[in-house]
Order: C-alpha cells, then structure tokens, then sequence
C-alpha cells in the first residue's frame, strides 16, 4: 500500500475543518414577503441549470477530442470544478465576487462568509425581481465552468492534484477579483462603463489567457515534439458535448438578463445566431481552403460564437450576431493554424477559441451595441460612441494582462509546492491509468486480408474494458 503523506492528508482535512466550521454559521429564517417576481425567479432557476449542463457538457467536449488514454482524466478535471469551486463559493469565493467593495478592486471576504445573510431578504441590487439566495447560485455555475475550460489547453500531461490546486488559486485569485471588477456596481471596469453581458472578460478571456499560461509552464507533450498526429478518441463525444454547450449557453447567456423579459428573448436569439453562423463560417472556410468539411470544424466553430457572443448577447440586435459569429470564427480558425506550426502546446486550442474569441466579443460589443437593445448599455463604434469602444478595448487589455500574468504566477508556484507535470513513463502510459487508476487496457490486433490473390496485414488499436477481455471496441 502507498505510504500516506502530508500531501495526501492535506485536501481531506481542510475539507473536514470547513465543514465542522460550517456546523457553527448561525442558521436565519428564509425572507420572502412576497416582493419577488414569480416568473424571474422561476426562469433564473431553470438558467442556472442550464449553465451547471454546460460543465459535463464541456467534459464530453474535450474528452472526444483528446487521446483514449487520456479521456478520463480529461473529463473529471472539468466535473471536479463544480465539487470544488462550490465549496469555495458558499464559503468565500461569493464574498469575493458580490460582498461588499473594497476600493472596487475586490468584495470583502466577511460580507457573506459561508453565506451569510445571502437569505436575508434583501436581493442583489441589478437583480431585484429574484432572491439573492438565486443570484449567488447563478453566478456559482460561472465560476465552476470558468477553471474547467483551462482543462483543454494543458490536457494529457497535468497531474490531478495539481490542476486541484490550480483550480482553487485561480478562483479565488483570477475569477473573483474579474467577477468584481466587471459585475459588481462599485467594481473599476463596471464603473468606467466598460460592458461584459454574460462573461466574455470575466470567463472566456480569463480562462483563454490563463490556458495560455498554463500550456507556456507545463511546455510541450512528446507527441507535439515529435509531430506526431493524436487522433480524436471519440468524435460523437465532441457531437454531444457540443449539444450540451449549445443548449446549456440560453441559460448562460439569456438568463443572465436576471429576469423572464424582453431582453432575455434578445439575448438568446443573438446568442443562437452567432453560433449558427460561427459553425458554418468555420466549415465553410475549411473548404475553402481545400479541406473537407469536417463535424469537429463545425463543432469548434459554433463554440467560438457562443464564446464570441457572450459579452455582446444583451448588448448587440440579432442581425449583427451573424457577422460577429461570422469574424470570430475566421479569427480563431486562423489562429489555430498558425499556432499549429509554432512551438506552442495548447492541447485543444483553448486560447485560440476562448481567448481570442472573448477578446472578439468584448471588441466587437464596443463596436455594434446599442441602447436600442438595451437602454442600460451604450452606443457603440457603428453607432458613431468611439470613446465606448476605447473602453472595451482598454477593459479587455486589463483582464488580459491580469489573467495571464496571475494564472502564470499560480502555475508556477504550484510547481514549486508539487510536481506540475506528469512524468515521462506517466505521459506515455496515458493519464487515466497513472493518475487515476481507470482506463481502458491497449492491445493491437492483426487482422489478414485477401485482395485479388495477396495477403495483406492491417494493424487495429484495440481498448478493452480492465478486467474484461470479452468485450473489445475498435
């Protein structure tokens, strides 16, 4: 048996001290005289929901695309965020993120320790129409997802423990702190007017850039090195995951209008359109450049509109979604490639779509908003608002810088407190039997054939089930 250290005792009982903690918050009656909107508040639950979809929907995702070897530890880096970010959540992350302001730079940790008072009767001041109670768990699902799309870009060479503790450095360091500065109404990005609707900053910019950092740290896998092709595990995962994305994104996008309204009607037609009309710009632009027209092309473009849309959703009129979906695709897919030919190992692309893509969105917000959509945003760029657009553009920089700069410092220092990457043998063995113990066992088959008099030898990657040899798939 392993000898049990300080590092594996460690998790377990911080957990256990927050939850004897836990048992001493003083217990308050639930206020409710009647002052909420029935109608929001039951849409806000359904819309947060929606978005908590998106996070098994994301490891599907990225579990189709990356090595079979892989798929597993892939998957549960993006499911654990919603265990651990939770946690994190009622007991401070919330506080962070809405309690109190402190010089517009972040909230008081005290304001809502372990949710404190988040029942108490009084509701979130831009969401007056629904319980605090549900505003704080709408903007959790947000905060779970955001660490989760980091998964893709340091994916096949991470350890476990350490993307743990990323997952709770960045959360409490990178996440909260953007939440404050761009939703919370003392926060410095909200008050110098820059517009983000649902979290093209606050999510896509911020994992983008922090991915970015990721992959620079941990450097490239052998298979990038050598150039050797990784095929997609399981193309059908990438075709539900998608789904479940595109399905859980009305939530993540129409619902953060905080009400059953005309702009929550708005904000999901937009964000359907872009991703429609991202997902054929990216496959038509494929075939343009002589590829064949391919599900994942067309599955990673439509999640590079609904990235790209995000900001804009409750901003932006439906026509203009066709053409931000349209830009941000041909943008990425750009990117993509030429980041296929540099020294760069960002596993599934994830600055490219979700960095890229959100800076896209916050531009292109500053260029096609319009208080014609929404009287609380502004004018924009094509509206003839040129200073707006200079706001956006300075918005999106800040988070730029600080995402990286922070998620680069936590990689690093996590690095210095445990081994960060995975060993040679691991990497090469796949991280669902090293990390985890669960996986699927390779073996090669050699299947003859006969062709017109000659034998030929085709050589079959062949996964069975640990412990089940009967059962094989191809």
């Amino acid at each position: 048996m392993k000898k049990i250290g300080f590092r594996e005792i460690t998790p377990f009982a911080l957990l256990v001290i927050l939850a004897v903690a836990a048992i001493f918050v003083p217990t308050l009656p639930n206020f409710d005289d009647g002052k909420y909107n029935a109608a929001d508040t039951g849409w806000i639950i359904v819309a947060t929901a929606l978005v908590f979809l998106m996070t098994p929907g994301l490891a599907f995702f990225y579990g189709g695309m990356v090595h079979r070897k892989n798929v597993i530890s892939t998957m549960i880096k993006s499911v654990v965020a919603a265990g651990i970010v939770s946690v994190i959540w009622v007991t401070v992350g919330y506080s962070l993120a809405f309690g109190d302001s402190i010089g517009g730079f972040i909230g008081n940790p005290m304001t809502h320790f372990f949710f404190k008072g988040v029942n108490s009767g009084t509701p979130w001041s831009l969401a007056p129409t629904i319980p605090k109670t549900l505003f704080a768990l709408f903007q959790l699902m947000f905060a779970i997802i955001t660490p989760g799309l980091v998964v893709g870009a340091v994916a096949e060479r991470i350890r476990f423990t350490s993307y743990v503790l990323f997952i709770v450095l960045f959360s409490l360091f990178v996440y909260a702190p953007l939440a404050h500065w761009s939703w919370h109404p003392d926060g410095f990005l909200f008050k110098m007017g820059a517009l983000d609707f649902a979290g093209g900053t606050v999510v896509h910019i911020s994992a983008g850039c922090a991915a970015l950092a990721g992959a620079m740290v941990l450097k490239r896998r052998k298979t990038h090195i050598e150039g050797e092709e990784v095929p997609p595990s399981n193309v059908p995962y990438v075709l539900i995951g998608t789904g479940l994305l595109w399905f859980g994104w009305f939530g993540f996008n129409a619902g953060s209008a905080l009400g059953a309204n005309a702009l929550s009607v708005s904000a999901f037609a937009t964000t359907n359109t872009a991703a429609a009309a991202a997902g054929l710009s990216w496959m038509f632009f494929d075939v343009m450049r002589g590829k064949k027209p391919s599900v994942l092309g067309f599955c990673i473009g439509a999640v590079v509109g609904l990235v790209a849309i995000t900001p804009a959703a409750g901003f932006v009129a439906i026509p203009q979604s066709i053409f931000i979906g349209v830009v941000a695709a041909v943008i990425s897919n750009l990117a993509v490639y030429y980041k296929s030919k540099s020294k760069l190992d960002d596993t599934l692309d994830v600055f490219p779509c979700h960095g890229l893509g959100g800076m896209v969105g916050m531009l292109l917000t500053g260029v096609f908003a319009t208080k014609a959509v929404n009287s609380a945003g502004n004018d924009g760029l094509f509206y003839g608002n040129a200073a707006f657009f200079m706001v956006q553009l300075k918005a999106m920089l800040i988070a730029v810088v600080y995402s990286f700069v922070v998620s680069y410092a936590i990689f690093k220092l996590i690095n210095m407190i445990t081994p960060i990457r995975v060993s040679k043998e691991e990497e090469e063995l796949g991280l669902d039997a090293t990390q985890h113990n669960e996986q699927y066992v390779q073996g090669t088959l050699v299947v003859s054939t006969e062709s017109n008099g000659k034998v030929q030898e085709k050589k079959l990657d062949v996964f069975i089930e640990k412990g089940t040899e009967e059962e094989a798939m191809f």
